[in-house]
């Protein structure tokens, strides 16, 4: 019996990248504008790699792949791990069972030539992530006629499976994306953004919400709560027990939210000056003259605190002090390290933007949940095509997945300024650098205490990025600042109620140079962060008085109950 050659066992993509000719070619799409997240920045004999690495991944290769070939001859299983193929029907098919570790080994070989080019750091960056899209996809577990699994499930449904996920994929086509969640399940205002209150202001870009008091007396300073204007406000206020407003009022403060407007065709002229203008100086005066206090608490959430931000070095260079407190929460201040998103953004990249949507027009909402998807394509992306198409099986209800899928969008004058000025040159932590509204802006203007948060396995604002902002504010004072680092991720970090008695975090203020030297430096506390920012809140929210009786005041009457029209609204 003559044995198989092993290398014939690849696919046949894989096969010629083993070639060390073809490597060239894999590596042109990504060289030039071709690639869909921009072009790398090199020409193509700048992303080399050395003939005696390849050469070495290749015999380390043709070994381990032989040694799995000759293994499933003689009936002995692979080992496997990922998650992706421990179902028993995996290990019950040797054929199968060879496809799962043959997939992970061309998987780990094409990481390490990702990992083996000469490039420079941005293009070999980008390399990595652009092999690990195609690494994800061509998984065996994403095909039917290469997925155990489903093709049991379709025996034992005698057929249903399969109607049912193409069914399921007709109607995401007609959608336009992927269902992660039963959205059936939810409606905003009867089992999501619960929170009793009403609408006390509005304009084109956002509505302002008031929480009606829980306690029988309140804080006389106010928080006002900004959230980032890329997603809904209600991932703070999911369901009544982990939601972050919610919390606030119980410690007895009168809370005020922004909910930012959907903006349609009609919007996208707006700009990064009218959402700093028309939105965070008029929230914060509203509040103030609602309240009847100079100064209040303020917390901006992701890009909300970037805004935020902006907005008190202004105020506060204009000799305004309207906060007696400033939290941020996963908000980035100094971009010089933005994490995996890196590789959306590029010169090139950034000049298409503003070429097709900086003068006016839309950033839609269902780009951003695909860029965001594909930072994480296994959970976000192939885990639902396998369930849900080739599996059959429905989506569970999931109330923060179905705020996921609730995108909105931006104007593209406003976000391509956004970008430009943060991601692409990193202007706003340079006192002066950037200009808003005809003024320059230095973060070290503004003086107030102020608690930074950010989550350890954040991926979308990495936390030695989020603990830079310490250096930036309060330079003058900086014991004024006090950093949190909480556990998980950007979301689920911050989405971490007491009640739970879940997960952990590290506080500590000692003065340090790096975030590294702080987290060597802190304690770390078992349960949620929040009592940690109430006890700060509670510092600078002022004396108690009884709360207010009604909503808003004469000039500002309230218009509808909470959550609000704006909140409903889908992007187009």
């Amino acid at each position: 019996m003559t044995t198989p050659d092993p290398l014939a066992a690849m696919p046949a993509w894989m096969n010629q990248l083993a070639n060390p000719a073809q490597w060239q070619n894999f590596l042109k799409p990504m060289q030039g504008n071709t690639t869909p997240h921009g072009a790398l920045g090199m020409t193509a004999d700048s992303a080399q790699i050395a003939p005696e690495v390849l050469a070495q991944l290749q015999t380390e290769y043709v070994g381990e792949l032989g040694k799995l070939w000759q293994d499933m001859l003689a009936s002995k299983p692979a080992a496997i791990a990922d998650k992706r193929f421990v179902a028993p029907a995996w290990q019950a098919n040797p054929m199968a069972a060879f496809n799962a570790a043959a997939y992970l080994l061309n998987s780990r070989f094409l990481t390490a030539m990702a990992d083996a080019v000469t490039a420079p750091p941005k293009a070999k960056e980008k390399i990595r992530f652009n092999v690990q899209q195609m690494v994800d996809a061509m998984s065996p577990a994403n095909f039917l006629v290469t997925n155990p699994e489903a093709q049991q499930k379709i025996i034992d449904t005698k057929g249903e499976s399969l109607v049912q996920g193409i069914t399921q994929m007709l109607s995401d086509i007609k959608k336009g994306r992927i269902s992660q969640t039963d959205e059936t399940a939810f409606e905003v205002g009867k089992n999501v953004a619960m929170t009793e209150g009403s609408v006390v202001f509005e304009n084109d870009l956002f509505q302002l919400l008031q929480y009606k008091p829980l306690t029988k007396t309140v804080h006389e300073r106010p928080l006002l709560i900004m959230p980032p204007c890329i997603n809904k406000f209600y991932i703070l206020d999911l369901q009544p027990e982990n939601s972050l407003v919610r919390y606030a009022v119980e410690q007895g403060h009168t809370v005020f939210l922004i909910s930012w407007r959907n903006p349609d065709a009609s919007l996208g002229h707006l700009t990064w000056d009218d959402y700093i203008e028309q939105a965070a100086f008029k929230a914060i005066a509203v509040v103030q003259e609602i309240s009847g206090q100079e100064q209040i608490n303020a917390l901006g959430f992701c890009v909300g605190g970037t805004i935020l931000s902006t907005a008190l070095a202004l105020l506060f260079a204009r000799g305004e002090k309207p906060v007696a407190s400033l939290t941020l929460l996963t908000a980035f201040l100094d971009f010089s390290d933005t994490g995996v998103i890196d590789v959306f953004v590029d010169e090139d990249a950034v000049s298409a933007r503003e070429e097709k949507i900086g003068q006016g027009g839309l950033m839609q909402g269902k780009d951003f949940a695909s860029a965001f998807s594909s930072l994480r394509s296994n959970d976000l992306v192939w885990n639902y095509v396998k369930a849900n198409y080739l599996k059959g099986e429905a989506p569970p209800a999931f109330d923060l997945l179905y705020w996921n899928a609730d995108n909105t969008n931006l104007p593209g004058p406003m976000f391509c300024f956004y970008l430009r000025n943060t991601y692409l040159e990193d202007n706003l932590k340079h006192p002066g650098k950037l200009s808003v509204l005809g003024q320059p802006v230095d973060i070290g203007k503004i003086a107030a205490p102020t608690f930074i948060y950010a989550s350890r396995e954040d991926h979308i604002v990495p936390w030695t990025s989020a603990y830079a902002s310490m250096r930036l504010l309060n330079p003058k004072n900086p014991k004024l600042n006090h950093f949190v680092l909480g556990a998980s991720g950007h979301i689920a970090g911050v989405i971490n109620a007491p009640t739970k008695n879940k997960r952990n975090f590290w506080t500590g203020d000692k003065a340090v140079t790096s975030a590294e030297d702080w987290l060597a430096t802190s304690s770390e506390v078992p349960g949620s962060w929040w009592p940690e920012w109430a006890a700060f809140l509670h510092k600078h929210a002022g004396k108690q008085i009884k709360p207010p009786r009604v909503a808003g005041n004469a000039q500002y009457k309230p218009i509808e109950p909470a959550p609000g029209r704006y909140v409903k609204a889908k992007a187009e």
